[in-house]
């Protein structure tokens, strides 16, 4: 059994049926459908493709939509591109002009009260260096530190600084709104670096239907990192974005971020996916680089919920291979990962609770070590509960039974859930049996097996994770 969940970008080389459909064969849970490239027309005829393919399969795959978010970016140039010379000056100026070797337009509006001379700005993604030489006026004058080719729209880092940027573009609200209508489970909101981004996006999310959509937050910019925690608190999961990450800050700092942004998701209890050139030269080789497998894997030992594949399934050579290779490298690490908690201890580590749901949920997983349970089964509406278990990653896979569509799809990026759906049951009883049915469904657990139930009561109430029963699979009730 896959603990940690696959996200797939779909693109060019897998928007039909039929590549989808090997996708989900091959792995995916979750497909993710990038704004940042085409337009709604092309985006819609791909959710269509992965909704036939789910429905052939009858597979539940969550749908994820990301957002282009506030960018600095160049405008266009004369021929369409120019070369930068090292040691060369070169201006950047907010006033209309059609860019050459000498200057070109910028979008940032506040970047002479931003910058200062001997800051750094980074472009076409870090391949060249400017070094802020004087400000005269909307004018920021720059020495060339590393030159190159330049082409049009491309986009703009400014390491260190606290931007003034707004956390959506009009752009991105149409894109949301465009996802809502489409029934996205997720969206992923790009460059975010306070809460404030967040609930931003929340309130456009809310007043138009998509209240139930998990916002997950791409760290990608120095000043994420820095407001990490209040960030965490905010959004319902966080995405190492490498990418731009590497950009903003040293490349070398990269890793340590990573791990630290990481163990915070897992203390709190939100999924986190790690992303960026995981499997990159798949995109044109059939099989990875031991680095890339060695990167996977470590991430997972991190304590990564999710992994995810950008160009690797979206434009590659290789999209199925891909997701092939990076469930089986997943697979070696999880069941490593299930043999060390295994040897370590029984019971997951002690903790001061700090709710009803943390005990209970600590509990869980105490009790289903201590008895060997084949399976914790968590019967939730919203998935707090589900949530809250696979906070203390369990030797036992978690399954969560639900009544609401939703809520199983956005369980999909949790590590170690398995979500089945079930019918809404009205009383305690009725929603225990129908938990253990919907166990059995999975083939993960069998006749005579030991279970450990968690759920709320009163029943379908949200946030009420308080009871645990321990079952013997079509025998009684053995303990309460």
């Amino acid at each position: 059994m896959l603990r940690t969940k696959i996200i797939c970008t779909l693109g060019p080389s897998s928007q039909d049926k039929e590549t989808i459909t090997r996708l989900i064969q091959a792995g995916m849970n979750i497909a993710r459908v990038n704004l940042s490239h085409g337009d709604y027309e092309e985006h819609a005829k791909k959710i269509v493709a992965l909704r036939e393919a789910c429905s052939e399969l009858n597979a539940n795959v969550a749908l994820l939509l990301d957002t282009k978010g506030p960018e600095i970016r160049l405008g266009n140039f004369e021929g369409g591109k120019t070369v930068l010379e090292t040691g060369q000056d070169f201006i950047l100026t907010t006033a209309p002009v059609i860019g050459d070797r000498e200057q070109a337009f910028i979008n940032y509006e506040k970047l002479a009260k931003t910058v200062v001379p001997g800051d750094k700005i980074l472009l076409s993604d870090g391949l060249i260096e400017l070094c802020v030489k004087e400000i005269i006026g909307e004018k920021v004058v720059c020495r060339v530190v590393n030159g190159g080719v330049l082409t049009d729209r491309q986009g703009v880092n400014i390491p260190g600084k606290s931007l003034d940027l707004p956390a959506l573009s009009k752009k991105d609200i149409e894109d949301i709104i465009f996802g809502i209508n489409m029934g996205i489970d997720f969206v992923a909101a790009s460059f975010v670096r306070k809460a404030s981004d967040v609930k931003d996006i929340r309130k456009v999310l809310n007043s138009n239907g998509g209240e139930e959509v998990h916002i997950i937050a791409k760290i990608e910019n120095g000043e994420g990192v820095q407001n990490i925690d209040e960030i965490i608190n905010a959004a319902d999961g966080i995405m190492v974005a490498r990418g731009d990450l590497g950009v903003e800050i040293p490349v070398q700092e990269i890793p340590l971020v990573q791990k630290k942004i990481i163990a915070k998701c897992n203390a709190a209890g939100k999924p986190v996916v790690t992303a960026t050139q995981m499997l990159d030269s798949m995109i044109r080789n059939p099989r990875p680089t031991r680095a890339e497998v060695t990167d996977v894997a470590n991430a997972i030992f991190d304590g990564t919920d999710a992994i995810m594949l950008s160009g690797e399934t979206a434009s590659g050579k290789y999209p199925v291979e891909a997701v092939r290779m990076m469930a089986s490298i997943a697979q070696k690490a999880d069941d490593a990962l299930v043999e060390r908690a295994k040897h370590r201890t029984q019971n997951p580590r002690p903790i001061i609770a700090k709710s009803v749901t943390d005990a209970i949920s600590h509990a869980t997983c105490s009790i289903a070590a201590e008895i060997k349970a084949a399976a914790i089964i968590t019967s939730t509406k919203s998935g707090y509960t589900a949530r809250a278990v696979a906070k203390y990653r369990p030797t036992a896979p978690i399954i969560a039974v639900t009544f609401r569509k939703k809520t199983l799809q956005t369980l999909q990026i949790v590590y170690g859930v398995i979500p089945v759906l079930v019918r809404e049951t009205s009383s305690t009883d009725e929603m225990f049996s129908e938990a253990v049915r919907g166990a059995l469904d999975t083939g993960i657990v069998k006749n005579g097996d030991m279970v450990v139930i968690t759920a709320g009561v009163p029943i379908n109430v949200t946030g009420t994770t308080n009871l645990i029963r321990v079952h013997e699979v079509e025998n009684d009730i053995i303990a309460e």
